[in-house]
């Protein structure tokens, strides 16, 4: 339960709802708490995205699947620019998808603000970092989610990051020119 944050040992100072939409650093285990969970968010759009695109036969979006994951990557390990990409990609594809197919889901609405989330809380856990003496709490090693979310990131995110900013513009330029396409 502690592991899926369901369960914390140390008492969170902000109510849940407050801390996914926004957040707010005052210990280390708030700033450990806010790159978890955008891991998490973007993880779950990763999931998603992977899915429809293998059931629906529109393996294009494995771009994307890959795009969010490592998304998820830099946001654990405090990247503003994956946190701030990861949004940005999602609103335009959301925003094409209104373009294209007129329709606008509130889980998208709401994906969004997580999402933003995530750019706020890197931004203060960066400035948090900058102004405090004690270290982020250690990163756990213990059970397949603690891989994925504590060790996953720190040995993908340095080999990978610059395909993430590479992908980052191609998926910008792609969702681009399809929400300026004319529809023939």
């Amino acid at each position: 339960m502690q592991i899926l944050g369901l369960s914390d040992s140390t008492p969170r100072t902000e109510p849940r709802w407050r801390s996914l939409f926004w957040p707010t650093i005052r210990n280390s285990t708030d700033y450990d708490y806010v790159t978890r969970q955008g891991f998490w968010i973007c993880f779950i759009i990763f999931a998603v995205t992977l899915l429809t695109s293998l059931f629906t036969g529109a393996y294009a979006g494995l771009v994307d699947a890959v795009f969010y994951l490592l998304a998820a990557v830099g946001v654990r390990e405090r990247s503003r620019a994956a946190a701030m990409a990861a949004f940005g990609i999602y609103v335009l594809g959301a925003l094409v998808q209104l373009r294209i197919a007129g329709r606008f889901s509130i889980l998208s609405v709401i994906f969004m603000a997580l999402l933003f989330a995530n750019i706020r809380g890197n931004w203060l856990s960066s400035k948090w970092t900058a102004t405090q003496d004690d270290a982020a709490p250690t990163r756990m090693n213990q059970t397949v989610l603690d891989k994925l979310v504590d060790q996953f990131p720190i040995v993908v995110w340095p080999a990978t990051k610059y395909i993430f900013y590479v992908l980052a513009v191609l998926e910008a330029a792609a969702l681009l020119y399809a929400g300026f396409r004319r529809a023939d």
